[in-house]
């Protein structure tokens, strides 16, 4: 798992435009899956454009810190790599 927010950014910018699955707390033993592609990494938050096919909203935008807290666990498709959890 990577240790700090910089190696967070740092991993997200080598996966930009890849397909991933996002598992996020949603509170109250609520847990919410969409899958999207990584669409944007600002120096604080990364973006995520969600499947139309399955959401409502088009993007959702998180915190490299709700992964390093194990909020948000991403898991791109193409290597099933899961960033959060295990890298």
């Amino acid at each position: 798992m990577p240790k700090t927010l910089a190696d967070i950014k740092q991993t997200l910018d080598s996966h930009l435009g890849k397909k991933l699955m996002l598992k996020a707390n949603g509170g109250r033993r609520k847990t919410i899956e969409r899958s999207g592609v990584l669409a944007e990494t600002y120096p604080s938050v990364f973006v995520i454009e969600l499947d139309q096919d399955e959401n409502s909203f088009e993007r959702v935008s998180y915190s490299y810190a709700d992964v390093l807290t194990q909020t948000v666990q991403l898991t791109f498709e193409e290597e099933q790599q899961q960033v959060g959890n295990m890298l």
